[in-house]
């Protein structure tokens, strides 16, 4: 390992160069930061960071409030097992059988600091240094880092920029005997889309089939942070009853609004050969990258709120404005059946400089390339309804004062 000195330190070299490669939501959220302290933050149109924005619901504040009066410090405040409070894997367990019809148990759940912690354990599971995993574009940008540190490689598959489902040709190359495992989000960051059916049921036919091919097993991860965010007339399926060696990775940071209380858990389908093993698995990992005892107080008041959400209307309501206006000035879009994302395609070929034309509007989008779908760019919508539709008359000087088009 490459390592730099500096005043004597010596300092790992593969971190130091992270640091000029910082996340670009990241960068441009702190852009619509500094810009509002200039103009007023509500005059600035920010669309870059996913951060959940409508209140938690109220059953949660209550359920946090009552056991601190009632219960006692060691409860609440002290460490959690290794794996997980039990009576809080037994409510998830139960949860997810009777939701989706698989027979979860205790024995199949490991709570998790967030999808972000639940995913780190996925990807150490079922893979060593050097093994492959595939995802599919358009994808969270931080799967390079999640996976690559981890000592996995990530390789992305294009995207199939028609309806952002799978692009089943270019997968089927890329799925070589190095592949241990397959990574989906579905609902879809950034592009809203939700797998369908066929999409699912096509995937699974082939991880089997390559399976029995390369004599071993090709896990499925799936993230579903955004599962609880699906509009109407759309369905979302539950991606573990498609493929029995499928691990999910779940927060419920968007569907109750907490994402600052990083909470989640890894669900191994109970139809995996070695699904106890892996959760027991799962507590030793935590030994080695400290995601591990996530707040006893928080993974309690989950298990009292496991099938509740926060009003989560506001966000359908944005996406169908969204939706309308943008197509009438012209954008192409594919539109979202869930998530708070959209993810048009730019009036130019290049959407990094379109994003930049767009920050003289206030306009603050976050340009596609780093989702692996050059010449699209994100916006995230979860933000007052109000302030979406009031940065309509921006969106329309951009479009004709930069590229004469529009209404």
């Amino acid at each position: 390992m490459r390592r730099s000195e500096r005043d004597g330190e010596m300092l790992v070299q593969k971190y130091k160069d992270m640091l000029k490669g910082k996340s670009v939501i990241r960068e441009l959220s702190e852009f619509a930061t500094a810009r509002g302290q200039e103009i007023g933050y509500e005059n600035v149109f920010d669309y870059s960071l996913g951060n959940p924005s409508v209140p938690v619901p109220r059953e949660f504040t209550d359920a946090l409030v009552h056991m601190l009066v009632e219960r006692g410090t060691a409860e609440l405040h002290g460490y959690s097992p290794s794996l997980g409070i039990a009576s809080v894997r037994e409510a998830v367990a139960a949860s997810l059988e009777r939701r989706f019809g698989l027979p979860y148990r205790k024995e199949h759940i490991f709570m998790a600091s967030g999808a972000a912690g639940a995913l780190a354990h996925a990807f150490r599971l079922v893979t060593e240094a050097g093994d492959e995993i595939l995802t599919f574009a358009p994808f969270f940008p931080e799967y390079n880092p999640y996976v690559n540190l981890s000592g996995a490689v990530l390789k992305v598959v294009p995207p199939d920029t028609e309806g952002f489902q799978i692009h089943f040709g270019e997968f089927e190359e890329m799925l070589t005997d190095k592949v241990k495992a397959v990574l989906v989000n579905t609902p879809n960051n950034p592009s809203g889309v939700v797998y369908s059916k066929e999409t699912l049921g096509r995937l699974a036919d082939l991880l089997r089939k390559k399976s029995l091919e390369y004599g071993h097993t090709i896990y499925l991860i799936s993230d579903e942070p955004y599962r609880e965010i699906v509009f109407a007339g759309v369905e979302a399926p539950c991606v573990s009853a498609f493929y029995d060696d499928t691990i999910m990775c779940y927060s419920f940071s968007k569907s109750l609004s907490i994402p600052g209380e990083r909470i989640g858990y890894v669900a191994v389908n109970p139809r995996c050969k070695e699904a106890e093993d892996m959760i027991n698995m799962c507590g030793q990992i935590s030994r080695g990258i400290g995601h591990n005892c996530p707040p006893s107080i928080i993974q309690l008041a989950v298990a009292q709120t496991l099938e509740l959400t926060a009003d989560l209307s506001v966000y359908e309501t944005n996406m169908e404005l969204l939706y309308k206006e943008l197509t009438a000035l012209g954008f192409a879009c594919v539109k979202p059946g869930g998530t708070f994302y959209i993810f048009p395609k730019a009036l130019e070929q290049d959407a990094k400089v379109f994003c930049r034309k767009a920050l003289k509007y206030d306009l603050v989008l976050v340009p596609g390339d780093t989702f692996g779908a050059p010449g699209y760019f994100r916006m995230a919508y979860c933000i007052d309804t109000e302030k979406v539709e009031r940065s309509f008359e921006a969106f329309g000087r951009f479009v004709r004062e930069e590229y004469g088009a529009g209404k």
